[in-house]
């Protein structure tokens, strides 16, 4: 791997080759770069966040939605100037994106700078798809497919974007094949890793000192069912929150219809796991539901979240929540306000319906205006905006353990979360950094609360 480096050396006329790599998307994109990052390291390559001082720039891309492909575009060809200043410059695009046969195309033909494309299957060939491309002075793509994943691949080196926070990789891929969705598509289908290689590595993190860890997975409650001696996502929990250690446990992202009062009484009993439970709902209709093939229906979430709710209380709930799917009617959405107002998320993560190619969804037809969806977008902001004030004006007064992760960049406050996932900024020293401490809330001030530390009891 370092002849890498010398090689790029080289090509700069000495020094250490410099590194940008630069993020679109989910978590799991995020841990993704991470293992990228960890194989430049590997070969020899340090870091920059500046374009000009950089050797090599790679853009990891997302597919769930137009917007997020229409900023790599847009991102990528700003490089074209730069490329022509710096011609020894390699450009590289990878990711979620470069799975979709048109992206890649349109990259390919639209974009002769990019030297490197290369899609979420084969990750792990990295070193050698830029050997390639160094030694053999031509453009390397490689989507690869499903085949590359029949072994997932362990131990790739991970240089991690902190020393606080980290993510753990659980399983890959997704098998429910929502109607809108691309991820099926670019990240294949569920292949859940061995309970001991992710305890192996979830323990390393512990000893290492990071004090908030999240499992990912694009259906993380779906774990285990592939494996050659099933486990379910319950019992690998159980087996992560009996590491000794002072952190917290997280997970996501949870599909309602694999939800189960197991993993609640799991996480009521824990240790470690957080009171958080990030369950997208998408809609609260049961006709636009079924055409998103999401496998539950209303009354079933809602009976989930109120068992959720009796056996852990001041459970933290938030949700994704789509609008404008294809042919959802006024009274439709309406339902979707409705169901907001009886489970009052913490917060949602809410789009508008964004069509991808290949989905099944994007052929329906769609006869609301732009216009109308991006209305009931606002009206769902408002109403969520009502819900979280309501909720942290009720914190005030309240003591939380607040994980301290760094500090307001407009405020200068120390700026942590509490294990419900709520933020809360407040004054404190440089020494809590990277801390758990004892904040009480003073104030809310819209859906971020405002607090004071407090002596340990």
């Amino acid at each position: 791997m370092k002849r890498v480096a010398e090689i790029m050396a080289v090509r700069k006329r000495g020094g250490v080759p410099l590194a940008l790599v630069r993020t679109y998307g989910c978590q799991q994109n995020v841990s993704d770069s991470e293992k990228l990052k960890g194989l430049l390291a590997q070969m020899g390559f340090s870091f920059t966040d500046d374009a000009e001082r950089a050797d090599f720039i790679l853009f990891n891309t997302c597919a769930v939605r137009g917007h997020a492909e229409n900023r790599v575009f847009g991102n990528v060809g700003a490089l074209k100037d730069l490329k022509r200043r710096h011609p020894s410059l390699i450009v590289a695009v990878c990711g979620c994106m470069m799975e979709e046969k048109s992206a890649s195309q349109r990259i390919e033909s639209k974009f002769p700078f990019v030297s490197l494309v290369f899609g979420t299957h084969v990750l792990h060939r990295f070193p050698q798809l830029l050997w390639t491309v160094l030694t053999d002075s031509r453009r390397v793509f490689e989507r690869g497919d499903e085949q590359e994943d029949a072994h997932i691949v362990e131990g790739l080196p991970v240089r991690r974007g902190g020393r606080v926070k980290a993510f753990v990789t659980a399983m890959y891929g997704c098998n429910n094949f929502c109607s809108y969705c691309i991820v099926p598509y670019v990240r294949g289908r569920e292949r859940s890793r061995e309970p001991d290689a992710v305890l192996r590595e979830f323990r390393g993190l512990v000893q290492a000192g990071y004090k908030d860890i999240t499992l990912l997975g694009q259906n993380v409650n779906s774990y285990g069912k592939n494996l050659r001696e099933p486990v379910s996502f319950s019992a690998l929990l159980r087996r992560l929150d009996a590491v000794e250690g002072d952190y917290r446990l997280r997970f996501m992202t949870s599909h309602p219809k694999d939800a189960t009062r197991e993993l609640i009484d799991t996480i009521a009993a824990g240790r470690h796991l957080c009171r958080h439970l990030h369950l997208p709902v998408q809609s609260g209709s049961d006709r636009v539901l079924r055409a998103m093939n999401r496998g539950y229906t209303r009354e079933k979430y809602l009976a989930f979240v109120e068992y959720a709710r009796k056996k852990i209380p001041g459970l933290s709930l938030t949700s994704d929540i789509i609008v404008g799917f294809p042919g959802e009617t006024e009274e439709e959405f309406r339902e979707t306000l409705d169901l907001i107002r009886r489970v009052k998320f913490t917060s949602l993560f809410t789009f508008i319906y964004s069509p991808r190619e290949g989905t099944r969804a994007a052929a329906l037809p769609d006869p609301v205006p732009a216009e109308e969806k991006t209305r009931r977008l606002q009206r769902l902001c408002a109403e969520q905006e009502k819900i979280a004030a309501a909720r942290c004006a009720g914190e005030v007064g309240r003591t939380y353990r607040v994980l301290v992760e760094g500090r307001n960049p407009r405020t200068g406050l120390l700026c942590g979360r509490t294990e419900g996932n709520e933020i809360v900024n407040f004054p404190g020293g440089d020494g809590l950094l990277g801390r758990f401490a004892q904040v009480r809330v003073v104030s809310a001030q819209g859906w971020v609360l405002r607090g004071e530390a407090v002596p340990d009891r």
